[in-house]
């Protein structure tokens, strides 16, 4: 943890190549604001948002790979930080209950055209 900080300091003026800039870029715009409602932090002005983007190019700055800046953002603000939420058995409604509702329309459709 200490060298995370460590790492972290003296970082903070450090250059990204190319590569990572668009790296931090694309994660920042997957990243939720916790403080904004349904911004990113790549869209959002708040101070918060402004950290977790010092973050994000400080860690990829580092060399870490972008899914371990990921789940460090997910354990420090929770699964709600991300905008496109990880498959577990919490979040298995969000995505299964449109192929459900799918499902179930495709067997209305199929019964009142029986029927006819």
């Amino acid at each position: 943890m200490i060298a995370i900080l460590l790492a972290s300091l003296l970082l903070q003026g450090a250059e990204l190549t190319p590569q990572q800039e668009r790296e931090a870029a694309e994660l920042m715009r997957e990243i939720r604001c916790v403080v904004c409602d349904g911004q990113s932090i790549a869209d959002s002005d708040a101070a918060l948002a402004q950290d977790m983007r010092s973050f994000v190019r400080t860690q990829i700055a580092a060399g870490a790979e972008v899914d371990s800046v990921r789940i460090a953002l997910s354990q420090r603000y929770g699964d709600d930080v991300l905008m496109r939420p990880r498959f577990t058995a919490t979040t298995a409604p969000l995505y299964l209950a449109p192929l459900f509702l799918l499902l179930i329309g495709g067997l209305l459709i199929g019964l009142a055209s029986r029927r006819r």
